[in-house]
């Protein structure tokens, strides 16, 4: 397999308008996808593109739809959807690919270019890395009568709503429950307020008003301040926050308080343990998921496997082991019954139906265990520097490992979307947490500055 340089842990990302986020490598990138999944050469292969609400979207949109139709593909537009929408639209449309142009929780500046497979699974390893060499060589297009089209899809949004709501309890309605919902002003700004007051509920949306530069601004999973005040101030139910994509959700309960992925996670496999739709009694989640949740299912008789941060990682353990529940602590939920990637107005569905079967409040659903004090923090660093092959970082972290022992576990890592290195501990002893963090810190930093 070639090695990917192009592609990080979830596609393309980075600022528009810089390597690799310009018009033009987006042309590229469209071109060699368009070669790589048209095969046989036959005209008539089709992708669906969907685009979250960064200003930038417009015109990575039509530099793909370019390059993809040079190749002989016919485009399928979304408009702004929900990523999850891509993913299953790209099966029940009979897609060869599908694309999301999005970078999900970053700021507006930044944008992605992220891949679903016919199947409505995000790209393995191999496959990018395949796509990453025909992006560098000769990419010749077709002859100009076989140069595909490009086609509006208006219905795609509702195609979307009405299946996620087929994933709510049958004759269950959402009657009588105040909802909170946080947009953050991103793909999913009309579909996830509709999709919950369609099923009953009195719906206070925030974060609904996109301008194309206010994605994420204070808003969203990463922002939850708006939508605790408002949970407050409305005396709602529960709150639920979506990023710029909708893949991800984290949830406020009627105090206001805060339940990331983990605690979510944690809920939905206890409940579909004793239900017995939880396959092997395994949870699938990253190494960045708290040790509390690892304690926590062991106490119930259940398995936590581990994968390397990012969610298409967990979505591939999950094929393999034949396992249907999954995610991320930052609250990608992987639900492989009803989806195909994370789907953060999914889980807030599923989250509102154990509301209603158990009678309980969201505080009582969201604290499912004690957290186990875990710090992270981010090192920046330059064009061309690897702290993490530098002899002094190694002699760190191996220190640190040997000071923490038993108690907790240290975990460092390259991010795959940023020039960060990101440095994770976690201990019940927060004394030790913070020498640990500090002192691997402060070498990252060390070598960085003399580079």
């Amino acid at each position: 397999m070639s090695e990917r340089h192009l592609f990080g842990t979830d596609g393309v990302r980075g600022t528009a308008n810089t390597w690799p986020m310009t018009a033009d490598m987006a042309l590229r990138i469209g071109a060699a996808a368009g070669r790589f999944f048209r095969g046989d050469g036959a005209n008539g292969h089709r992708v669906v593109i969907g685009k979250d609400t960064r200003l930038s979207g417009y015109m990575f949109e039509n530099a793909l739809t370019a390059g993809l139709t040079s190749t002989g593909m016919n485009v399928l537009l979304l408009g702004p959807v929900p990523t999850p929408a891509v993913g299953l639209l790209t099966t029940s449309m009979r897609a060869d690919l599908g694309i999301m142009i999005s970078a999900s929780h970053n700021p507006h500046a930044d944008n992605g270019i992220k891949f679903f497979g016919p199947d409505g699974f995000k790209l393995s390893d191999a496959a990018e890395a395949e796509i990453e060499t025909l992006v560098s060589g000769e990419l010749a297009p077709v002859a100009a009568g076989e140069i595909g089209r490009a086609t509006r899809v208006d219905d795609g949004r509702f195609r979307y709503a009405e299946r996620v709501k087929a994933t709510f309890p049958q004759g269950m309605r959402l009657d009588g429950l105040k909802v909170v919902v946080d947009c953050a002003n991103g793909a999913a700004y009309r579909v996830a307020p509709e999709v919950l007051w369609e099923l009953g509920a009195e719906v206070i949306a925030v974060g609904v008003r996109p301008n194309g530069l206010n994605i994420n601004d204070k808003v969203g999973s990463t922002h939850c301040e708006t939508a605790q005040e408002a949970v407050v101030a409305h005396g709602a139910d529960v709150g639920i926050c979506l990023d710029g994509d909708a893949d991800r959700v984290i949830l406020i309960d009627e105090t206001g308080a805060v339940a990331d992925g983990d605690q979510i996670m944690a809920l939905f496999a206890g409940r579909w343990a004793e239900q017995q739709r939880l396959r092997d009694g395994v949870l699938v989640a990253t190494v960045m998921s708290n040790l509390g949740l690892e304690r926590y299912l062991g106490g119930l008789g259940l398995r936590l496997e581990r994968t390397k941060v990012g969610d298409r990682y967990v979505v591939e353990a999950m094929r393999r082991g034949g396992w249907n529940l999954g995610g991320e602590q930052s609250g990608h939920i992987v639900m492989t019954d009803f989806a195909t990637t994370g789907d953060g107005l999914l889980a807030g569905l599923q989250f509102l139906a154990a509301m209603i079967e158990t009678g309980l409040p969201a505080s009582a659903l969201s604290r499912r265990f004690e957290r186990v004090p875990q710090l992270l923090r981010n090192v920046r660093f330059g064009l061309g520097q690897d702290p993490l092959s530098e002899a002094s970082v190694q002699a760190a972290i191996t220190a640190a490992e040997g000071m923490m022992g038993a108690r907790g576990r240290v975990l460092i890592r390259k991010s795959g979307t940023e020039p960060l290195i990101r440095v994770m501990a976690e201990c019940e002893d927060e004394g030790l947490l913070a020498e640990v963090v500090d002192g691997i810190v402060a070498e990252v930093e060390s070598v960085t500055a003399a580079a």
